[in-house]
């Protein structure tokens, strides 16, 4: 499993993608880096309300107070949404991630524009937990 780019790299690559299905191949491979979760981490407590498909995330400090991110997802996409908001969150720490305007870069990425409702809907649960998760930490 190869690691995942940082903010930079995906913002590179996001863009010589020549239109939008080469931009869902590139969100599939990304979430194909993912690892899998165990048994023992796809539980109830960890589901993200308000997406459409099953999304798991689960938050971790590690010894520099920095979050770390497993989850997954059962559909191909949502799983590549999932590790583009782990790539947009990783190496920060919990006030880091609270003070972070994301929608400055799903605006680069012209993300909103080219996903469904439900998805975008989905993204937004998944930020939204994110940051609910994170701010118990701080």
């Amino acid at each position: 499993m190869a690691s995942l780019p940082d903010v930079n790299k995906l913002l590179r690559n996001f863009s010589r993608c020549q239109n939008w299905e080469e931009r869902y191949l590139y969100m599939i491979e990304l979430g194909a880096r993912l690892p899998p979760l165990t048994d023992q981490q796809r539980q109830p407590e960890y589901l993200i309300a308000g997406c459409q498909s099953q999304v798991w995330i689960l938050l971790t400090t590690n010894h520099q107070n920095r979050v770390e991110f497993i989850g997954d997802s059962d559909a191909a996409i949502v799983k590549g949404l999932v590790a583009i908001v782990f790539i947009l969150f990783q190496d920060k720490t919990p006030q880091e991630i609270l003070d972070l305007d994301v929608t400055e870069y799903f605006g680069k990425l012209s993300l909103e524009q080219h996903l469904t409702p439900s998805r975008t809907q989905g993204l937004h649960a998944m930020i939204c937990a994110i940051r609910s998760r994170t701010s118990k930490m701080v």
